[in-house]
């Protein structure tokens, strides 16, 4: 509780603009993802429905990563957030990308799955991720989960980062709309995200100044997979994009939500009934909402489900898939 004392006071300025947050009892902040993608919109439709239907809360929304949004929740920044399964399992066990472990996070539920996703100019010379020794790319920010997948692919073809910026080319670790603007001006090669499919900035770019896009050939998929647990295999498919003929093979990974385990059992359980009783409204702002399902909510659970969550799945029947 005394984390949560804290969380309160650091949040109670930006909240207390609005009338509600003025009377609250507990501050909900969600640290989702950059405004270019899909996590920024959903998440702020999530925190204004919960906030206008339970009782004593402010919410708030705001940007992050797959990786720094585990921090942030377990850090106590933040009380709910947007990850992906093996991003917090990795957390929580202290493993790849952070140097300690991360006890205090509690699974909330699984979403949908996301593509890696590497695309260029369609008229690029590049075409595999050999190509990229000496490019000018975009990975993501650090700390996103899409950079992650770009370091392991590339480790797997034998440079990374440093070995391309003393090669003479450059790495901008910068968010999504940064990405678009500077593929447009010419400035960088390769964009990279991990997100949903269809996505809005590879759309636009799709359209101007047109892309191709690059896949991970099958016995790298096998090699990257085997090295990285949690990483699962995942297809740009013709339906996404306009120009893509056929799947094009690539890494993929479950979408999740995590919460403080320190958030009392009874106010994550009114959480879950307004997250699930509202999937419709979701759906309205992204699409992809509707590959998300009561059904499938505990499936890749990576972490300890909150105890407010897990009474709600036990009341609706939802288990892991076996």
């Amino acid at each position: 509780m005394r984390r949560l004392a804290r969380a309160a006071a650091v949040a109670a300025p930006i909240l207390a603009l609005s009338a509600t947050g003025a009377s609250a009892d507990q501050f909900i902040r969600m640290v989702s993802g950059p405004s270019g993608g899909s996590w920024y919109p959903l998440g702020a439709k999530i925190m204004q429905v919960m906030q206008d239907n339970i009782d004593g809360i402010a919410a708030s929304n705001t940007s992050g990563g797959g990786i720094a949004n585990v921090k942030a929740v377990g850090g106590g920044d933040a009380e709910i957030g947007w990850t992906y399964a093996h991003t917090a399992a990795n957390g929580f066990n202290g493993n790849g990308k952070f140097d300690k472990a991360v006890k205090d996070i509690a699974y909330f539920a699984t979403l949908y799955p996301s593509t890696f996703q590497v695309a260029v100019p369609r008229d690029s010379e590049i075409t595999s991720f050999e190509d990229m020794k000496n490019a000018n790319i975009s990975p993501g920010k650090t700390g996103w989960t899409g950079t992650a997948f770009a370091e392991s692919i590339l480790q797997a073809y034998g440079f990374n980062f440093e070995d391309i910026k003393n090669n003479g080319g450059t790495v901008h670790y910068v968010d999504y709309t940064e990405s678009v603007a500077l593929m447009k001006d010419g400035h960088i090669d390769v964009f990279m995200a991990a997100t949903s499919m269809p996505q809005a900035s590879f759309i636009e770019l799709n359209h101007s100044p047109g892309l191709r896009f690059i896949g991970v050939p099958e016995p790298k998929l096998t090699e990257i997979i085997k090295a990285n647990p949690g990483y699962i295999r995942g297809a740009i498919t013709p339906a996404a994009y306009e120009g893509v003929e056929q799947d094009i093979p690539t890494l993929g990974i479950v979408t999740s939500m995590i919460v403080s385990k320190d958030l009392p059992d009874d106010l994550v359980y009114q959480m879950m009934s307004v997250f699930w009783d509202n999937h419709a409204a979701f759906a309205e702002v992204k699409k992809t909402w509707n590959e998300v399902t009561l059904e499938n909510a505990l499936n890749g659970a990576s972490v300890p489900v909150h105890p407010g969550a897990a009474r709600y799945y036990e009341e609706k029947g939802v288990r892991p898939a076996s």
